[in-house]
């Protein structure tokens, strides 16, 4: 287990914004990680937990307290269950996955992070979502001092949410333990539409999974979203909003204030969300209320690549960054009365 002191937190986070944290530990083991939670709680000290820093927004001041770097790695496949420790590289664990001939989670490769926070978030991408696989999550329950298995229905998954986002202050994810699928090498049904389109096939159907991998790579990097230090379009937290999802009321006035902006002949995206709700795109709304690819003129601006993406074009400061992300939000809501929502936390600051 690594100490230090005034610890550089920037080059942690994929922003690589940021002040110092006080205390920054390097835990390894599982037992590393609980015993530093347990000092920080009896102590009353301030607990900032990072795994891959891809989806950090740090305050410019730092963190006043511990950092408590997951650096925990375990892979471990029996059959079609799959057992990863919160520190494992998620990319990477996709990747051996698909090289085990094993499908469910190979159109999430890219997605940059560690392990552990992927049921936190509910990670997804190209129509999978880790919700559908995920069995079981192993966690440090800090209201009652003991490590706890929470079985999938507990865990309180929905889009880009789960029970571990809504009180993100009482687990900390010690491993996570998937389901996955052999289909004789073959993907999972492609959902997302833009995948089976490059693929030349329908939606629905299945290709070879290294195929599948491959494929959404290309796309992901297309858009800056798989990391390349020499690419500042992926000096960001990927999608920095989540895509809005509306009741009945809210997309119909969307839909009136599109049509008076842009012309009864517009239509916007619209996906069902369950019953009553309809998803509509961030990017979308992003791009038609007029911030472009590229847009902004200091060191923080959106991505050239995909105007989801807020990036660090290098020299950038956490205030530099939710400038621009003040600018988007306040600016969609002015154009189509929908409000954004940011999905990366933020530490010390907010939007």
């Amino acid at each position: 287990m690594q100490e230090l002191h005034d610890a550089p937190l920037a080059p942690l986070t994929t922003f690589r914004l940021g002040g110092p944290a006080t205390r920054l530990v390097t835990a390894t083991t599982d037992d590393e990680v609980i015993a530093v939670v347990r000092e920080a709680d009896v102590s009353g000290t301030p607990l900032l937990i990072i795994g891959g820093g891809s989806n950090l927004v740090i305050s410019d001041k730092g963190f006043e307290g511990t950092a408590l770097r997951i650096a925990t790695t375990g892979f471990r496949l029996d059959g079609t269950r799959l057992e990863l420790a919160a520190g494992e590289n998620w990319s990477d664990a996709v990747a051996r996955t698909v090289e085990a001939g094993l499908a469910g989670i190979e159109c999430m490769a890219g997605v940059p992070g560690s392990a552990g926070a992927t049921p936190i978030q509910n990670v997804g991408a190209y129509g999978q979502e880790v919700s559908a696989t995920i069995t079981e999550v192993v966690a440090y329950d800090r209201r009652a001092d003991e490590v706890v298995t929470i079985p999938n229905a507990d865990c309180g998954f929905s889009y880009r949410h789960s029970r571990f986002k809504q009180d993100p202050t009482r687990f900390v994810v010690l491993r996570v333990r998937f389901e996955l699928e052999d289909a004789g090498g073959l993907s999972a049904p492609l959902k997302y539409p833009e995948t089976a389109r490059t693929l030349g096939v329908e939606a629905g159907e299945r290709v070879p999974a290294a195929t599948a991998r491959e494929t959404v790579l290309k796309l992901r990097a297309g858009k800056g979203m798989v990391l390349d230090a020499e690419d500042h379009d992926t000096w960001s937290a990927g999608s920095f909003f989540t895509n809005p999802i509306l009741t009945e009321a809210e997309h119909a006035a969307f839909l009136a204030r599109a049509a008076e902006r842009l012309g009864p002949d517009v239509t916007p995206p619209a996906y069902p969300a369950g019953d009553g709700f309809t998803k509509t795109s961030a990017a979308w709304l992003i791009d038609k209320a007029g911030f472009t690819k590229g847009y902004g003129a200091g060191p923080a601006r959106i991505s050239t690549k995909h105007t989801l993406a807020l990036t660090n074009r290098g020299g950038a400061t956490t205030e530099d960054l939710l400038a621009l992300a003040r600018e988007v939000r306040d600016g969609v809501f002015a154009a189509f009365g929908v409000t954004l929502v940011n999905e990366p936390v933020t530490v010390g600051v907010s939007l």
